[in-house]
């Protein structure tokens, strides 16, 4: 009787787990118990390879679990434009993940937020970027004092070995850095960044382990696997990075001057329409934790994706010889060796624009998007969808469509460039996501990402370090970060050279 009792529950799970719970959810792999499909995405090198096979066996809606949690997959770019754009207010929300809520202390941020919060800081970081130049004059005038500041320090290691990665990094944290805090960070302030880099380096080691990607999605089997705990390492995280983060809020509160209509930087900005609103008698929608975790948000925008597509851009070029060889005759005949290259070339530079689409193609920074939450009921692709559901956005695998992009995983900028050698637009290409969640960075980036590339490769001749040049292989890891790496670096305009 027993044995009767435990054989009928073992098959009401397995009902309940195979079929009863997908019955009304668009069809995809079936998940294991607890475990979903996260398995197979951790097994999978790089991870989107599974989320493009899978597109191919079931459609482009397709189902998702992670642990116990299904997704709903969308992974066209028609299907993205009906749903995340011409219907943008039905997945305008962000679906919660515990552990993020963990880091924040709760729904904090721009990219974790949803409702009035959201709106209200999304709106307010971009109108308060913009008055600091985000995609104008004075913000190109910033970018190109990092440039000159790269020349100084590459230029007094001509001929040695030195850490590319490194000075790159410390560039794309200047230009964030004075928009956030207004400093950038040389002298004294150096000590502030090699802080922040630990930070960094130590989010891309220690929570990129197999551990650490079960426990975040199944929490209960990942705590049986050995290692530190997931709950160990955010803390430790968190408390470092808050640490700095509310030690410069602090010391911008104590010296601002709250009558001037002027801030210099987006911290102080805060501050100002924080004293507004409390005046007011509005306590929590500008909340201390609130600008916190903006500036975390901020941060990850503005150096973390800026600087892992910068260093992958060098690592394709170096890589594929004609693809330089290319760009420095177009640089060669547009720009010349007296003047850095300037946003006002951007047009007259087909070639190393299509260089910089094709390595945001390639690099394809995010295995699986952001989740977002359905507002309401909604139809996808035929399927009745419940408000609540999580939605993503696949876009690594609209970017690897073998149908828009033949051999997708070639670097070929040439893809990009028409028969009169014109740069072609391709819709496809949606590095920075789409829809109402699209990054809101975005301008800053595409400015730092062309003006960085393009007036490195203007200027160097580029030599192999002792470990050779960076490996484009992403068989090693699931999710892409930086590529680290050193190299010997010549000036181009000094005479002839065996370089590349």
């Amino acid at each position: 009787m027993i044995l009767l009792l435990v054989f009928t529950a073992f098959l009401a799970f397995l009902f309940h787990e195979l079929y009863w719970k997908r019955r009304n959810l668009p069809p995809g792999p079936i998940p294991l118990p607890y475990m979903g499909n996260i398995l197979t995405m951790l097994m999978n090198k790089p991870g989107y390879e599974c989320f493009r096979n899978w597109t191919k066996k079931y459609g482009d809606v397709y189902t998702f679990w992670m642990g116990k949690t299904p997704y709903v997959m969308i992974s066209s770019y028609d299907l993205l434009k009906d749903t995340f754009v011409r219907d943008g207010d039905t997945y305008k929300d962000k679906y919660p993940q515990p552990f993020n809520q963990k880091i924040r202390g709760g729904n904090y941020g721009i990219v974790e937020s949803n409702g009035h919060l959201w709106n209200t800081h999304r709106r307010f970081a971009l109108t308060t970027l913009r008055d600091f130049g985000l995609g104008k004059d004075l913000m190109h005038e910033k970018i190109l004092i990092e440039v000159e500041n790269i020349f100084k320090k590459f230029d007094a290691q001509l001929g040695l070995e030195q850490d590319v990665s490194v000075v790159m990094n410390n560039a794309i944290a200047n230009v964030i850095n004075q928009n956030i805090f207004g400093y950038r960070f040389e002298g004294d302030k150096e000590e502030d960044f090699k802080k922040l880099r630990e930070l960094m380096e130590y989010q891309e080691t220690a929570f990129a382990t197999f551990k650490v990607y079960v426990e975040a999605f199944i929490p209960k089997v990942g705590a049986l696997l050995p290692g530190r705990s997931l709950d160990v390492l955010l803390e430790e995280w968190r408390d470092n990075f808050y640490s700095f983060f509310d030690t410069q809020i602090e010391n911008h509160r104590k010296k601002i001057d709250f009558d001037s209509q002027e801030s210099l930087d987006y911290a102080e900005a805060y501050l100002k329409e924080q004293r507004k609103q409390e005046a007011l008698g509005e306590f929590e929608l500008f909340s201390n934790k609130q600008l916190s975790n903006t500036c975390l948000d901020l941060w990850s925008a503005g150096l973390s994706t800026t600087y892992t597509t910068v260093t992958w851009a060098l690592a394709y070029v170096l890589n594929s010889p004609e693809v330089l060889e290319k760009m420095r005759s177009e640089l060669d005949e547009v720009v010349g060796k007296d003047r850095f290259v300037t946003t006002a070339d951007k047009n007259d530079l087909p070639y190393m624009n299509a260089a910089i689409n094709e390595v945001q193609r390639c690099a394809n920074l995010l295995p699986v998007n952001v989740a977002h939450a359905t507002t309401r009921d909604t139809v996808i692709n035929g399927y009745a969808i419940k408000k609540g559901t999580g939605v993503i956005a696949q876009i690594s695998t609209v970017m690897l469509d073998e149908k828009v992009f033949p051999d997708p995983y070639k670097f070929n900028p040439d893809r990009f460039i028409d028969e009169h050698g014109k740069l072609i637009k391709v819709e496809q290409l949606i590095p920075f996501s789409i829809g109402r969640r699209q990054c809101p960075g975005e301008g800053l980036a595409r400015m730092e990402i062309f003006l960085f590339v393009a007036n490195f490769f203007n200027h160097y001749q580029i030599s192999p370090s002792s470990e050779g040049f960076p490996s484009i292989d992403k068989s090693d890891r699931v999710g892409v970060f930086p590529k680290k790496f050193k190299a010997i670096l010549n000036r181009r305009f000094y005479g002839p050279s065996k370089e590349i």
